[in-house]
């Protein structure tokens, strides 16, 4: 009884300070934070990201999202906030919002919509989340049940208990969720029709987002993988146009759109979108089939046949075909000689099978570190950079089975040629006209797309998986 009269206390004294009402919604809602509090959280929070996450380095159209933003959030709940619009230089699907009106969009997204409205939207479902304070409720259930835990600690004197509570708090308030999202689109679209936008663009954008869904899952069935969980926006189980929650709450924003208040902007923003990179930048590198290209540091390397490759920020990370086996590349400061480096890294683990690297001029060392799992490590000097190689293999699996393939990919490593800076380009949107007869197949024959061309095509032009363009159409083609 002591123990549930404590947890008790704690949660009543969390929801006596933490309910504030709702500037978006009107409701009263938990949460732990004054504005300024929110405010001082989401600076810190981008500060983060900015670290996190590369600025897309075209100014022009950094300032056009920032007017679309701004031009939607001046009719929001919240116009009181500064808000801030990033464009970031990632081939992800994927947008997001900080507590404070930090906004962030994906040059990957940007080349999958169709009309300044639709960009709207996208930026106006973030405003939404900002304005409805998603994610201070977010956080401020997360404090709470770190609160909880520290009382169950104390109240049973088990310190693990603070932090299994912990964890199944961070569990339940994963993720905002199909209400909160739901509500998002909601206040998206009134904030649309109150900008003079047309709000059944909401409804577009969600089109697209489930037709990548829908391409995804097709792709991953056809070649016998597991089926990718939903990726951003990815609350919606049937076609936006039939599903009820979706339309009823775009549905009343429709009303709000007087006559004139239907703006689109699609030339005017397909026009922005001219010469933008699809896929990876040159700031990020570049993958083309099995190789890497990266311009600013000078130097490519190769994946084996069949594996795939994943470019982060933080690394490149290439993984063979059955998921079983992993190879990470990262950066860091050449210092002492490549074999020094590399023992100062393993911290004193004894390296087996160590030998130097020469290849094509540059220096480096290699070696495994045993145990179960064995793993492959070796570092590669470049000018004043070290680029250090993690390979290891999942489970109880054998090293000896794929070590031939990571040094073949450490050993791949070298400088770029003159031929192979030219690789290290992104391919890079193009609008063109659609000719009369012109179908989605013949546009594809000449994409520098390695797979899937006619699909990336539709999927670009929203008419995935079986739409032809019409004649005179402005369409987006990759070169």
């Amino acid at each position: 009884m002591k123990l549930q009269f404590l947890v008790l206390l704690v949660l009543l004294a969390a929801t006596l300070a933490g309910c504030a009402t709702n500037p978006a919604t009107g409701e009263s809602n938990f949460v732990m934070m004054s504005e300024q509090q929110e405010l001082d959280l989401g600076r810190r929070a981008s500060q983060d990201i900015g670290k996190e996450y590369p600025r897309y380095a075209d100014e022009k159209l950094q300032a056009y999202v920032q007017q679309v933003g701004e031009r939607v959030a001046r009719y929001s709940h919240r116009d009181n906030l500064k808000y801030q619009f990033t464009v970031i230089d990632s081939a992800d699907i994927n947008a997001f919002a900080l507590p404070g009106g930090y906004i962030y969009i994906h040059r990957g997204l940007l080349a999958y919509l169709n009309s300044e409205a639709e960009l709207a939207a996208v930026l106006g479902h973030e405003v939404g989340h900002v304005t409805a304070r998603h994610g201070v409720q977010q956080q401020s259930q997360s404090m709470a049940w770190g609160m909880l835990g520290q009382a169950v600690a104390i109240g049973t004197g088990v310190g693990a208990a603070g932090d299994l509570t912990n964890v199944l708090g961070t569990a339940m308030v994963r993720g905002y969720g199909r209400d909160m999202e739901l509500q998002a689109d909601s206040l998206g679209a009134q904030y649309l029709a109150r900008s003079g936008y047309d709000p059944q663009a909401m409804v577009e954008v969600v089109k697209v987002l489930k037709s990548q869904e829908d391409f995804a899952r097709d792709q991953a069935t056809r070649r016998g993988q597991a089926v990718p969980t939903s990726g951003y926006h990815g609350v919606f189980d049937t076609h936006p146009d039939n599903d009820r929650r979706l339309q009823q709450a775009v549905g009343p924003a429709r009303a709000l759109a007087g006559a004139g208040g239907q703006q689109t902007n699609r030339e005017v923003f397909l026009q922005h979108l001219q010469g933008l990179p699809f896929g990876d930048s040159e700031a990020t590198g570049v993958r083309r089939g099995q190789s890497f290209y990266h311009a600013g540091l000078g130097f490519t390397l190769s994946a084996p046949q069949g594996w795939s490759m994943d470019n982060r920020p933080e690394a490149l990370i290439a993984v063979s075909a059955d998921r079983q086996a992993l190879i990470a590349m990262q950066l860091d400061r050449a210092k002492d000689t490549p074999e020094a480096f590399l023992q100062a890294r393993l911290g004193g683990q004894r390296l087996a099978q160590a030998e130097p690297l020469q290849q094509a001029g540059l220096q480096g060392y290699t070696g495994v570190i045993p145990g179960r799992p064995a793993k492959r490590v070796a570092v590669i000097f470049k000018d004043s950079k070290a680029f250090l190689f993690v390979a290891a293999v999942k489970g109880g699996a054998s090293l000896e089975g794929v070590d031939d393939q990571f040094l073949q990919t450490i050993k791949s490593f070298h400088p770029l040629t003159a031929d192979e800076r030219k690789l290290a380009q992104p391919m890079r949107l193009q609008l063109v006209r659609a000719k009369a007869g012109q179908s989605f197949a013949e546009l594809a024959k000449d994409s520098p797309l390695s797979r899937d061309a006619e699909a990336n095509l539709r999927l670009l032009n929203h008419q995935y998986p079986s739409g032809q363009p019409s004649p005179g159409d402005w369409l987006k083609v990759v070169h």
